[in-house]
């Protein structure tokens, strides 16, 4: 069984804020008796920016994207050596991997992720993934952990995802008030209405919370892959498919990773507006976009970029790979690629956004 296992900065560092090794310990000997069992386990790991906090003498995460990226540049060395000094224990290797959304959305670089992380997989090295939060910028992040666990499971093809948190289950309100219970299982968005997931995670050092794990969980189910959450002092259980927190049901069938990384790790860095017909075509028939079909271009974007496409009333409908820099669009919009071609070239003879990269939204 290959399974994907995110642990968050809370789950790893101390009441202080730094690195608990105690924690970190704990979590690799799991890994490491899961692996003896005959899985196979990436590991996506928080925690980069909550290690570097001590050596930097900062004493909570920090606001500001440049010193949250000089952090993460002290902690993720720190934090992979303990690691690997751990893991190293129980004759395993590890091997880090940096990812950023544009890493893994453009078509020319999403395939090499994968190829990694199978090519680790298959040398017995168990992989360490983290957003590569020293260079990446608002423009370019996963947002969180949690997401990008649910992507990573779908990425390398697991069987089951793991996400480990501070509480031990998703409840039914606040789990310190009491008469709460926990929902033991998840089959779809029916089962969480009228649950509070709102509530943060008490953290100082972590991003994310209950909100960012049951997003998650839509993501992995809905693209195949079970989902159990539960807490960083279950996880020997949790890997051994014991009765612990709430699973989260598959809802879907898999589906192509790129696209779902389209749709779920990146935003439009710009839109194109469609005539009526244009998003019947794409909608009800899966067709790609092309010129004439275009009202107008808004924002600045560059080819192979993610682009919004909007209905006429501005509801996003998809968002897809667009072929054209922005500063080239206007001059096609609402022109046949055969007219294109023969006044500008025959490279102006292709669809504004092929289907293939095209992903529906909502």
């Amino acid at each position: 069984m290959r399974i994907v296992v995110k642990v968050g900065s809370s789950s790893l560092s101390s009441t202080l804020g730094g690195l608990d090794l105690s924690r970190l310990h704990g979590l690799v000997d799991a890994l490491a008796g899961a692996r003896d069992r005959g899985d196979e386990v990436v590991l996506v790991s928080s925690g980069a920016i909550a290690t570097g906090l001590a050596p930097l003498s900062l004493p909570t995460r920090p606001r500001d994207l440049a010193t949250q990226q000089a952090a993460a540049s002290v902690g993720q060395g720190l934090l992979v050596a303990r690691y690997t000094e751990r893991f190293a224990r129980h004759d395993l290797v590890v091997g880090q991997v940096l990812l950023t959304v544009d890493d893994v959305v453009r078509r020319t670089h999403y395939r090499n992720a994968y190829r990694t992380l199978a090519r680790l997989l298959d040398l017995g090295v168990v992989p360490i993934v983290n957003e590569n939060d020293t260079v990446a910028t608002s423009e370019i992040r996963f947002g969180d952990n949690d997401r990008l666990a649910a992507l990573v499971a779908h990425l390398v093809h697991a069987d089951r995802l793991i996400l480990l948190s501070d509480v031990d289950g998703l409840y039914d309100g606040n789990p310190s008030t009491p008469g709460t219970r926990m929902l033991r299982h998840v089959h779809g968005d029916a089962d969480l209405e009228g649950i509070d997931i709102g509530t943060p995670s008490a953290s100082k050092v972590g991003t994310g919370g209950m909100v960012t794990k049951v997003e998650a969980a839509r993501i992995a189910t809905g693209a195949g892959i079970p989902v159990l959450l539960t807490s960083a002092d279950q996880v020997n259980t949790a890997l051994a498919s014991g009765d612990v927190g709430t699973t989260f049901h598959p809802t879907g069938p898999r589906r192509s990773t790129r696209l779902l990384w389209l749709a779920h790790a990146t935003t439009g860095k710009g839109s194109v507006v469609l005539d009526r017909g244009a998003v019947r075509a794409i909608v009800e028939r899966g067709a790609s976009l092309l010129p004439a079909g275009v009202v107008r271009s808004e924002g600045a974007y560059e080819a192979g970029d993610p682009v919004d496409l909007v209905d006429e009333a501005g509801v996003v409908v998809a968002r897809g790979l667009v072929n054209y820099d922005s500063a080239e669009v206007p001059k096609l919009i609402g022109r046949s690629t055969h007219d294109l071609a023969a006044e500008l070239g025959a490279e102006y003879e292709r669809e504004l956004v092929h289907r293939d990269d095209m992903v529906l939204l909502g």
